[in-house]
C-alpha cells in the first residue's frame, strides 16, 4: 500500500513523500504514517479509509482540511501541508507534532480544551446536540441502530433526573478529544485528528475526554475521581463544571449506547467499555 500511495501522492505533486514511512498506531478508523525525509522535519500522511456511518464520530476529510487551514498558526492543531484525492482514498498531509500521547496531568488536558473552545470556529461546521433533550434524542437514535438484548436493556436506563436546557453556545469543538488525540510536549498539548469537529456546548468535549470508555480504550483505565475533579477544576470556564455534572447522566447514557453499537460492529472490546459507562450512569442515578 505504501508504494501505491507514495506514487499517487508524487503524481499529485504532494510534499514530503520521499523518505522512510513508519506506521503510526492509535488511529481506529484511518491509516497514518510518519514520513521522515533525509532533510526537513517529519510529516504525517493520513489516508482516510471511509466512513461506515458512525453515529457519534463522523470521519470527514474535507472538514478536517477546512479546520486545519482555519487554525493554522494557533498552536492547537497540526500545520496543514497538503491534501490529495488518490485512488486509495482522500489523503491529508500535515506537520508531525512532537510529543507523547496524553497519559496524565489533568490541568494540561483542561487547558488544551479551553484553548480550543476559546478559538473562533470556521464557518459551516455541524452543530452538536445541546442540552439533555437533544442528547436523549441522539442516544435513542443510536440505540435504534442496535439489535442486541444489551441495547434494549440500555434503553431502559434513560436518565430520569431534572432536564438541562440548551446552552445556546456555539464554541469550536474538537469532537474526539481522547488521550490518543492529545499530543503533550512540556506543559502544553496540541490536538490531532480533527475529522469530526463541530460547534456547540463545551460540555460535549469535556464529556468525551472524561468518558470512562474512552479513557479505557486509549489509556487502559478510566480516570480516578481525583483526576476528574482536577480536570474540571482546571478547565476554568465559569459554570461549566456544574453544567457538565448536571448533563453527565445523559453523556454516560449516550456513550453506553455508542459502545453497544460499536460492539455490534465487531469491536469486541467495546462491550467492556459499555460496562464502564453503564456503571458510571447507575452510580450517578443512585446519588
Amino acid at each position: 500500500m505504501i508504494d501505491s500511495l507514495r506514487a499517487a501522492l508524487a503524481s499529485h505533486g504532494s510534499v514530503a513523500v520521499e523518505g522512510r514511512w513508519h506506521p503510526l498506531s492509535g488511529g481506529r478508523t484511518n491509516r497514518l504514517w510518519q514520513v521522515t525525509a533525509p532533510s526537513g522535519p517529519p510529516v504525517v500522511v493520513k489516508l482516510y479509509t471511509g466512513d461506515p456511518g458512525n453515529p457519534l464520530f463522523p470521519n470527514d476529510p474535507q472538514v478536517e482540511r477546512h479546520v486545519l487551514r482555519h487554525l493554522q498558526g494557533q498552536g492547537i492543531a497540526p500545520r496543514l501541508l497538503d491534501f490529495a484525492e488518490t485512488p486509495l482514498g482522500p489523503c491529508l498531509i500535515y506537520g508531525h507534532v512532537a510529543g507523547t500521547n496524553w497519559a496524565g496531568g489533568a490541568a494540561i488536558a483542561a487547558r488544551a480544551l479551553h484553548r480550543v473552545h476559546a478559538a473562533t470556529p470556521p464557518a459551516n461546521l455541524r452543530r452538536s446536540p445541546d442540552g439533555s433533550a437533544a442528547l436523549a434524542d441522539q442516544t435513542r437514535t443510536i440505540l435504534r441502530l442496535c439489535s442486541s438484548h444489551a441495547a434494549r436493556a440500555a434503553a431502559a436506563l434513560e436518565p430520569s433526573c431534572p432536564s438541562v436546557a440548551p446552552s445556546g453556545q456555539a464554541v469550536l469543538l474538537h469532537g474526539d478529544p481522547v488521550p490518543g488525540n492529545m499530543v503533550v510536549s512540556g506543559n502544553t498539548a496540541c490536538l490531532i485528528d480533527w475529522q469530526c469537529p463541530s460547534i456547540g456546548d463545551p460540555c460535549e468535549d469535556l464529556a468525551v475526554f472524561l468518558s470512562p470508555a474512552m479513557q479505557l480504550a486509549y489509556r487502559g483505565h478510566p480516570l480516578k475521581p481525583v483526576e476528574r475533579a482536577a480536570f474540571l477544576a482546571s478547565y476554568a470556564w465559569p459554570g461549566m463544571a456544574e453544567r457538565y455534572r448536571a448533563l453527565a447522566p445523559w453523556y454516560h447514557w449516550r456513550m453506553l449506547a455508542y459502545c453497544l453499537w460499536r460492539h455490534e460492529q465487531g469491536d469486541a472490546q467495546a462491550r467492556i467499555a459499555a460496562q464502564t459507562e453503564q456503571q458510571a450512569l447507575i452510580t450517578l442515578m443512585q446519588e
